[in-house]
């Protein structure tokens, strides 16, 4: 679930109305959690590489079970699961430059 919230929070810009929903502010919407679950289903997998595509990511299939973000790639047992999967690599991979910059300021 911490990777799912992620994605929603960091790439979507959805919020967490509550612990079982978000809120898109774009659309106006509750997703509730149940609705939304990009490793077991394609077209809720596609929202993400379509947000993606909007902020400058390409996507590429390198195989069923394999894709990549621009430089970012991972795999899955589904095609599903790898997008998902590159996602949160992705947020990851940011995290860690951010929290890097940080300490940079810091010390």
């Amino acid at each position: 679930m911490i990777k799912i919230d992620s994605i929603a929070r960091r790439i979507l810009g959805w919020k967490l109305n509550r612990w079982d929903r978000w809120y898109d502010y774009e659309k106006g919407i509750f997703i509730h959690d149940s609705d939304f679950q990009p490793e077991k289903n394609l077209d809720h997998a596609m929202i993400i590489v379509e947000k993606l595509a909007e902020l400058g990511f390409s996507y590429q299939i390198k195989d069923a079970s394999r894709v990549c973000f621009n430089e970012i790639c991972a795999t899955g047992e589904t095609l599903a699961q790898a997008i998902t999967n590159a996602a949160y690599a992705i947020i990851e991979q940011h995290s860690v430059a951010d929290s890097s910059r940080m300490w940079q300021k810091l010390c």
